[in-house]
C-alpha cells in the first residue's frame, strides 16, 4: 500500500508500477524474471523476454523482501540501480537504456 501512495504521488505517477516478490519466484527463474533473457539462453526459448525492470522503465519497480535473495542477486540488482543498466540471461552485453 505505501508503495502505491508513493507512485500515486510520484513524478512517475503515469508511467507502471510493477510490483514484484523476488522470494516467491522459483530460485533458478528469479534472474531472468526481473531481468529477462535471450532467445536461446534457455533450451525451447525462441523469443526474448523482457525482465521487470525494463516493462516498469520510466515507472516505479517494487521489490519485496530483497534481502531473502542470494547475495550474487542482490548485487546484480544494485548494479542495475546505481549504474542503470541490466544485463539479461544470456546477454553478452549490459543494456544502458533500459534501466532510468
Amino acid at each position: 500500500m505505501l508503495a502505491r501512495y508513493i507512485h500515486a504521488r510520484s513524478d512517475r505517477k503515469n508511467q507502471p508500477l510493477r510490483r514484484r516478490e523476488p522470494p516467491a519466484i522459483p530460485a533458478n527463474l528469479v534472474e531472468s524474471e526481473l531481468f529477462g533473457h535471450e532467445r536461446g539462453a534457455f533450451p525451447a526459448r525462441t523469443s526474448r523476454k523482457l525482465g521487470k525492470f525494463e516493462l516498469a522503465n520510466g515507472g516505479t519497480l517494487f521489490l519485496d523482501e530483497i534481502g531473502d535473495l542470494a547475495l550474487d542477486l542482490q548485487s546484480k540488482i544494485l548494479r542495475a540501480l546505481q549504474e542503470h543498466e541490466i544485463e539479461r540471461v544470456g546477454g553478452r552485453n549490459p543494456s544502458s537504456s533500459t534501466c532510468a
